[in-house]
C-alpha cells in the first residue's frame, strides 16, 4: 500500500505547492536582478545595485522608505510639511534634515547619495528649484520620482500643476512597489500595500450610509489677503471624497486653484476640511489661523458648515497624493461619524 500511494501523494503535494505559490502573499517575490532599469515619469532610470545611501526629497517618499524598513539606507531628507509618521520619531531624528523646504543641489550631492528619491517635480524636475534630474545623473546618481506627481499630471504651467487624470492610491502603491524592487525588499512592499488597502476598506464601511448626501471643500492654505487654495477634483482630496461618497464642490482639473469665499459659500458645502501643518510658508498655514479666519470673515462665518461646527482638521500630508492619504480617509470618516453626518 505504501508503494501504491507514494507517487500520487507526492504529485498531490507538488500540485498544492504550485497552487499556494500562485496565491497573492503566499510566496516570496523574486529577487531583484541588477542592474535594474525602470520607466519613471517619462524617463528611463538604471539602478546598478541596491542603494545604501539615499537622499529623499519629500516627506511622503521618505515615509514610504521608513515603512519599507529602509531608514538605515537614508542619509538625508528634505521638504517636510509636518511631523513624521507616528512610531518613526526616533528613527527620523537620527537622519540629517538638509532643509525643511528646498535643499540646495550642493547639500544633496554632499551626502554622496547613490540615489535621490523625489516626491515633487517642482523640486527635482524639468524646472526643479533644487535641480534637474540630468544634473544628478551626470554625477552617476539616478533620480526616482513619485508616479503620483507625474502620471496624468502636467507640471510645466505652475508649481502645483494640473491633474488631467484622476488620482488613485494605485499610484502610491506603484511607488511602494517600485521602491521595494529598487531596494530588493519586495515582500515588505506587498505587506505595506495590503495594510493600506485593508485600512481604506474599513474607513469606507464606517460611513457607507452617508453615500451621496454630503459635500465638502478641502482648504489647504491662503496667502496674505488672497483667496484660499482649495482642492480640485482630480487630486488626493478628490480621491478621499470619492472613497467616502462625498461631492467636491470645486470642479476643476487644477491641483490647488484659488477660489473666492463668496463662490464657496454659494456652493454651501456640508463641511470644510482644513489642512493642519507645521509649515509656515503662508499666513493661514496653521489650522488655528484657519479657524480664526472662519470665525471672523463676514462671508465664511455665515456658512452653515461653519455655524454648525462642521470644520474638520486633516493632516496636510493626507491632502497630497501620499502614503498618508489613507490616514485622511480614516480621519474624515471618523469626524463624519462623530458629527452625526451619517444619519
Amino acid at each position: 500500500m505504501k508503494t501504491i500511494f507514494k507517487r500520487p501523494l507526492r504529485a498531490a503535494l507538488c500540485a498544492m505547492s504550485l497552487i499556494a505559490a500562485s496565491l497573492p502573499g503566499q510566496a516570496g517575490a523574486a529577487e531583484t536582478s541588477y542592474p535594474l532599469t525602470l520607466q519613471n515619469c517619462g524617463r528611463q532610470i538604471t539602478i546598478q545595485k541596491a542603494p545604501s545611501r539615499t537622499v529623499s526629497i519629500g516627506q511622503s517618499t521618505t515615509e514610504i522608505l521608513y515603512r519599507l524598513g529602509l531608514a538605515d539606507k537614508v542619509v538625508g531628507t528634505a521638504l517636510w510639511v509636518g511631523p513624521v509618521l507616528k512610531g518613526y520619531e526616533d528613527i527620523n531624528a537620527k537622519i540629517e534634515r538638509l532643509a525643511d523646504n528646498d535643499p540646495s543641489f550642493e547639500s544633496v550631492v554632499g551626502k554622496k547619495p547613490d540615489i535621490v528619491t523625489v516626491q515633487f517635480q517642482w523640486q527635482v524636475g524639468p524646472e526643479g528649484v533644487v535641480a534637474k534630474p540630468e544634473q544628478f545623473e551626470e554625477l552617476g546618481i539616478p533620480v526616482y520620482t513619485s508616479p503620483s506627481d507625474c502620471v496624468g499630471k502636467e507640471n510645466s504651467g505652475s508649481s502645483d500643476g494640473v491633474r488631467h487624470q484622476v488620482f488613485t492610491m494605485d499610484l502610491v502603491y506603484q511607488e511602494i512597489r517600485d521602491l521595494a524592487k529598487i531596494y530588493n525588499v519586495q515582500d515588505k512592499g506587498e505587506e505595506v500595500v495590503a495594510d493600506l488597502k485593508q485600512r481604506e476598506a474599513a474607513a469606507r464601511a464606517k460611513v457607507a450610509s452617508a453615500q451621496g448626501k454630503l459635500s465638502a471643500v478641502f482648504w489647504f492654505s491662503s496667502a496674505k489677503d488672497a483667496d484660499p487654495y482649495v482642492a480640485g477634483r482630480n487630486g488626493a482630496p478628490g480621491y478621499i471624497m470619492s472613497a467616502l461618497g462625498i461631492k467636491n464642490i470645486i470642479e476643476t482639473d487644477d491641483e490647488w486653484p484659488t477660489v473666492g469665499w463668496e463662490t464657496i459659500a454659494k456652493a454651501n458645502p456640508s463641511m470644510i476640511v482644513a489642512a493642519a501643518m507645521e509649515r509656515r510658508r503662508y499666513p493661514l498655514d496653521s489650522a488655528e489661523a484657519k479657524r480664526k479666519f472662519l470665525e471672523k470673515d463676514p462671508v465664511a462665518s455665515l456658512m452653515p458648515a461653519v455655524k454648525s461646527g462642521h470644520v474638520f482638521e486633516m493632516d496636510a500630508q493626507a491632502m497630497n497624493p501620499t502614503i498618508r492619504t489613507i490616514e485622511g480617509i480614516e480621519a474624515l470618516a471618523d469626524a463624519i461619524a462623530a458629527a452625526g453626518l451619517t444619519q
